[in-house]
């Protein structure tokens, strides 16, 4: 005997479970989308303060960026951000100086994705994330 509650219920499981994976098969391109974003961040703060004042680095699943100053004629390293995918999530887990952040990544129509901020649990643009990874460790001594 089949119940109306039981069939609804195995629908919604199995479009749960396709959602999940699609968003896993995405990911890693996800990841170098955010990887080019901000290599273009950087690319404005290098052209800014000079090229070895920062850097964006990784393969496949991280991305690190790492961040200089000039001190005593040499460039030495100021602060750190790595990025990972975070399958369980599934999203990114931002690393910034100790500090973490977790991004759940979501699919919206058309191969477009989407972004929330688990901690304070909102859906934030793309320049909101570009944002949240950067900000603070380019500019620690500006106000936030």
């Amino acid at each position: 005997m089949a119940f109306q509650w039981l069939d609804m219920r195995i629908g919604e499981e199995r479009d749960r479970r396709k959602r999940e994976a699609d968003i896993l098969e995405r990911l890693p391109r996800a990841l170098n989308e955010l990887r080019d974003l901000l290599r273009g961040c950087i690319a404005e703060y290098q052209n800014a303060f000079g090229p070895e004042s920062a850097e964006v680095s990784g393969v496949l699943s991280r991305i690190r960026v790492t961040v200089r100053e000039l001190r005593d004629g040499k460039w030495e390293t100021a602060a750190k951000v790595e990025i990972n995918v975070d399958n369980k999530l599934p999203g990114l887990q931002i690393d910034r100086a100790g500090k973490a952040l977790q991004i759940e990544i979501g699919m919206l129509g058309g191969e477009k994705l989407s972004y929330r901020d688990v901690e304070t649990d909102q859906y934030i643009t793309t320049e909101d994330l570009t944002r949240r990874i950067l900000d603070r460790v380019l500019f620690p001594k500006l106000p936030e």
